[in-house]
């Protein structure tokens, strides 16, 4: 079919959502259709049917869709080489031969112009893949692939200037990703390596949020763009992905950080207490009187003394003293930039009532409670030798009084309570530095008198009817920690069993001795560390100001 003026040709193209429209050069004798070239021009317009071009105008119409007309290809479609962008960056592409026409598979990833019959444009929009389809003038047809990722060359550049020293990272895109690679003097080189790549990735967040916004209006809008000869009709949306950074660095030699934690506590308790109890009973004709004054403290009386029926006189005089000494000290050893914990203790499960969320009756459940010795910490190695500390170390055991509970049957019965001794912080210390993270006195005094009115403020005489209790409690408590770099141990290690020897028969049934009196098996050499991985002895600390000695 020829007509005059402008030809035209409606195609669908592949994997698009948009619209097609264009007009071919003029072509040779034996060509489909000779034509004129159009002035290139941008407006946007609604999405409908492929509109029929007259003159210089297109007026929409709602014809169906044709085959698409496509230029003379000679063969199949050849494979071309692949093609990497980097994120807001675009290129310019010279071809081999004149293109008449192009299509994108998917224009949110990357926007491609045909500037002139053999100068491609390109410019990476957003994180992804997509391909460019080209057909020749009288050549086959082209398809090559299009990478779009962050540029990877950029990060190498500012991770060498922000860390100076570590050259060995690598950075690669990969995909909708970025990998370091490469060894790292420390853990804490490796860390800083990934926050500056994951802030690298961030400043491409808001183009990449401006682009996806352009594209969903424009594939809302149908937005025209002319490429050269051929226009292209539409647009497509897409979501903007953010790259994920990937870390494969090694670190050249893991450091490992001993912690040493000493929890020190001593308490005095000191308790005095008097009480008297008084009792006497008359009978008058047909009238009984009786006093009776019982201020006991609660014990069973020490002293007591009775007289003629019905009269008693009880004492109760009690004084205590009670002292408490707690010292812990565990250690425990971690890679930097990992959580370690350390218990040694045991469990005790707790019945606590419950309501049944089904039947609604009461039922009684069992909760699991740790107590012990126990620490959690996670070092940091830090440049020059810091250390830098998140621990919690806790000390806890059974208390020698409970508190009453009631069962369902209404049996009362005692539960364990618990003394604790926990702290939780932050620090950051030198090597073999010493500090006192946490710590307590405590000094509390309790006075009680339980009298008689009036009778009870008498001198002398008033003691019998009335009683004192005093008690004072006294405590102080201190958190030590000590940070140490070390390094592994020969294989002959000390450990605390080496110098046991079992008795024998003759030594425990006759002798009752719980050690024997031969040699240890244990090779004399044993226990002695090699040079380089003994740490040095610590200086011993020096006690806390008016307080108790730690060792």
């Amino acid at each position: 079919m020829k007509k005059k003026g402008f030809a035209v040709a409606a195609s669908v193209l592949l994997g698009s959502a948009g619209f097609a429209q264009g007009q071919q050069a003029p072509e040779p004798a034996q060509a489909s259709l000779p034509v004129q070239t159009a002035q290139v021009r941008t407006q946007p317009v609604a999405p409908r049917a492929p509109a029929v071009i007259k003159g210089t105008t297109a007026t929409p119409a709602p014809v169906a869709a044709r085959a698409p007309a496509l230029p003379d290809s000679a063969g199949p479609a050849e494979i071309g080489p692949a093609m990497n962008l980097v994120v807001g960056k675009s290129t310019l592409v010279r071809l081999p031969g004149p293109i008449e026409r192009i299509s994108v598979g998917n224009p949110a990833v990357a926007d491609v112009t045909l500037i002139s019959a053999r100068e491609l444009y390109l410019l990476g929009k957003t994180f992804g893949s997509t391909n460019v389809i080209m057909w020749r003038r009288g050549g086959p047809t082209t398809i090559i692939d299009v990478s779009v990722s962050a540029d990877a060359s950029a990060l190498e550049q500012r991770i060498r200037m922000l860390l100076p020293g570590e050259d060995g990272i690598r950075a690669y895109a990969a995909a909708d990703s970025l990998v370091l690679t490469g060894v790292v003097s420390s853990a804490l080189k490796a860390t800083q390596a990934v926050q500056i790549a994951e802030s690298f990735i961030r400043a491409y967040s808001r183009g990449l949020t401006l682009a996806v916004t352009a594209g969903n209006q424009a594939a809302q809008q149908g937005q025209q763009i002319t490429v050269g000869q051929q226009a292209i009709t539409g647009g497509m949306g897409g979501q903007a992905q953010m790259p994920k950074v990937v870390n494969m660095l090694r670190i050249a030699q893991p450091q490992q950080v001993m912690l040493e934690v000493t929890v020190a506590e001593v308490s005095k308790t000191l308790l005095d207490k008097l009480g008297v109890g008084l009792e006497g009973t008359r009978t008058r004709g047909n009238w009984r009187y009786s006093i009776l004054s019982d201020f006991l403290t609660g014990s069973a009386g020490l002293l007591g003394a009775a007289g003629r029926p019905g009269t008693s006189l009880t004492v109760d005089a009690e004084r205590r003293d009670g002292l408490i000494k707690v010292l812990a000290e565990p250690n425990i050893v971690a890679i930097s930039g990992q959580e370690a914990s350390f218990l040694a203790g045991g469990k005790i499960f707790i019945p606590v009532a419950r309501t049944n969320d089904v039947t609604g009756f009461p039922t009684i459940t069992l909760e699991e409670k740790e107590f012990g010795v126990g620490l959690k910490f996670t070092p940091i190695v830090l440049d020059g030798g810091r250390i830098h500390l998140k621990v919690a170390p806790e000390v806890s055991e059974l208390s020698q009084s409970g508190s009453p509970f009631t069962t369902v049957n209404g049996i009362t019965a005692i539960l364990p309570s618990f003394t604790t001794r926990r702290a939780q912080t932050t620090v950051q210390l030198m090597d073999g530095q010493s500090l006192a993270i946490a710590g307590l006195i405590k000094n509390n005094a309790t006075e009680t008198v339980k009298k008689l009115p009036v009778l009870g403020e008498v001198p002398v005489l008033g003691a019998l009817f009335r009683s004192s209790e005093f008690q004072t409690d006294r405590s102080e408590l201190m958190f030590v920690i000590t940070p140490r770099l070390v390094k592994p141990l020969g294989p002959d290690v000390a450990l605390p069993t080496d110098a046991f020897v079992p008795p024998s028969r003759g030594e425990f049934f006759l002798g009752g001795q719980l050690e024997g009196s031969g040699s240890s098996d244990v090779p004399p050499d044993r226990g002695v560390m090699s040079p380089e991985a003994a740490p040095a002895a610590p200086a011993p600390a020096a006690p806390a100001s008016g307080g108790f000695q730690m060792k």
